[in-house]
């Protein structure tokens, strides 16, 4: 039987960013993504922080050289289309990483999945894992990872032994379906229709790249409006399931009613052609109870996904990419591959996605306004930039929300189970 020292499932950014640290660190890697890339994917707006993962994964020269347009701002528009004036990353710090890009996902993740191989991970497309090899756990509830079944074109079914495997399969999430690991956010149970349309109307000069959040007329949801190249802008709504799903029209017809009902759009899309299907998502905003045991670790969308209002996606996708992989290269220096070493990472990162959370539950929570809320409390206002860049992982940025609590019911923290056999399980994320 083949064997590497670690298989990832999916590459997409998670995968891609993982792989590529890991095999930099000399360690043998076997990439396995179902699709043939380029492909279409949604999450187009990258978050500043993103740039010290890109540091290390040595993407920054080819972002640099890239058609992506540059993000130097975020911007909000109420019910009525009034616009709030826009969050400059760079307010905060000059530096060149408050700069970010508006990126064609297609394009994006296979600069990613090249990168991953120029650095010495092998990778297959067209490679679907149909099985991940498990034996019982000596001291975990959940057994440990030993490998993969992977199936492609034209040949058998193949088991690759691996020491660890690395579940980055989006919201395909195998281990942790297979391991009744994930959770829903029953507040936060959304549909979203989407599509790229071209000659959409895009602000002038340094806000031609910013990112805009729409709330629809009667505050029941929200469209981001996200400038990319050649001309293109991606459009989509988000809201209740109910409401945008069940009952409504095709998707065509619902996405078209709905840009009719949000006044910040009024004569933004006038000129502009739909150059895309319309797609459709829903109840998309989970987390798994665990981030790892004996041999496996989830990371990105198959760990856990925010709503997209702040474009976190990405951004929490190559975070925990790059995390887990320092915690598998420190694994196999000192001879730990428990699901206790592999998922120590699990707790930092939970704690920045619990920050998120609590921005997500503000912006939905009826008669609530950032405007509003930093006219009251202007000295909060580079905690809620340093949140909206994804700098989320520093506990003075969440002195917001002990103001916010006072008008925002806001979450109660994730609790991540513990590997082992009591299964113990301990709170994550600042209260």
């Amino acid at each position: 039987m083949t064997s590497y020292d670690v298989v990832v499932i999916g590459g997409g950014p998670a995968g891609s960013s993982a792989a590529t640290l890991i095999a930099k660190a000399g360690h043998s890697v076997l990439l396995l993504e179902r699709s043939h890339f380029p492909r279409f994917h949604i999450g187009e707006s990258l978050m500043p922080e993103s740039y010290w993962t890109f540091q290390r994964l040595g993407m920054l020269p080819r972002l640099k050289a890239s058609p992506f347009v540059k993000k130097f701002s975020v911007q909000f528009v109420n019910g009525s289309g009034r616009e709030s004036q826009p969050f400059y990353f760079d307010e905060m710090n000059p530096h060149e990483c408050s700069q970010t890009w508006q990126v064609v996902r297609s394009e994006f993740d296979r600069m990613l999945l090249d990168n991953a191989r120029e650095h010495g991970a092998r990778v297959w497309e067209e490679a679907n894992v149909t099985q991940v090899l498990l034996e019982p756990s000596a001291t975990d509830t959940l057994p440990r990872a030993t490998g993969v079944v992977v199936s492609r074109a034209g040949q058998p079914a193949q088991q690759i032994a691996a020491k660890v495997v690395v579940d980055a399969s989006g919201t395909g999430a195998m281990l942790s379906k297979k391991f009744g690991i994930r959770q829903p956010d029953p507040k936060l149970r959304k549909a979203s229709l989407f599509a790229h349309y071209r000659g959409g109307r895009r602000d002038p000069g340094k806000n031609s790249g910013a990112t805009l959040v729409l709330a629809t007329q009667n505050q029941d949801g929200w469209f981001w409006y996200i400038p990319l190249q050649d001309d293109t802008v991606s459009v989509g709504v988000v809201g209740d399931i109910d409401r945008l799903i069940t009952g409504r029209a095709a998707p065509e017809q619902t996405l078209e009613e709905e840009i009719l009902c949000c006044p910040g759009l009024e004569g933004r899309l006038n000129n502009a052609t739909r150059v895309s299907p319309v797609h459709v998502l829903s109840d998309f905003s989970w987390h798994a109870t665990r981030c790892a045991g004996d041999g496996w670790v989830l990371i990105g969308d198959a760990f856990g996904f925010l709503d997209p209002i702040y474009s976190s996606g990405v951004f929490l996708a190559l975070k925990s990419g790059e995390m887990a992989a320092d915690a598998i290269i420190e694994g196999f220096k000192i001879g730990d591959l428990s699901g206790a070493q592999l998922g120590k990472w699990g707790s930092p990162l939970s704690q920045g996605m619990h920050a998120m959370r609590k921005l997500v539950y503000a912006y939905y929570t009826k008669g609530f306004s950032f405007g509003q809320f930093m006219r009251m409390y202007p000295q909060y206002k580079r905690n809620l930039v340093e949140l909206l860049i994804g700098d989320v992982f520093r506990p003075e940025v969440n002195a917001i929300f002990e103001p916010m609590s006072q008008s925002v019911m806001l979450p109660e923290p994730v609790l991540l189970e513990q590997p082992g056999r009591s299964a113990a399980r301990e709170p994550v994320g600042v209260t």
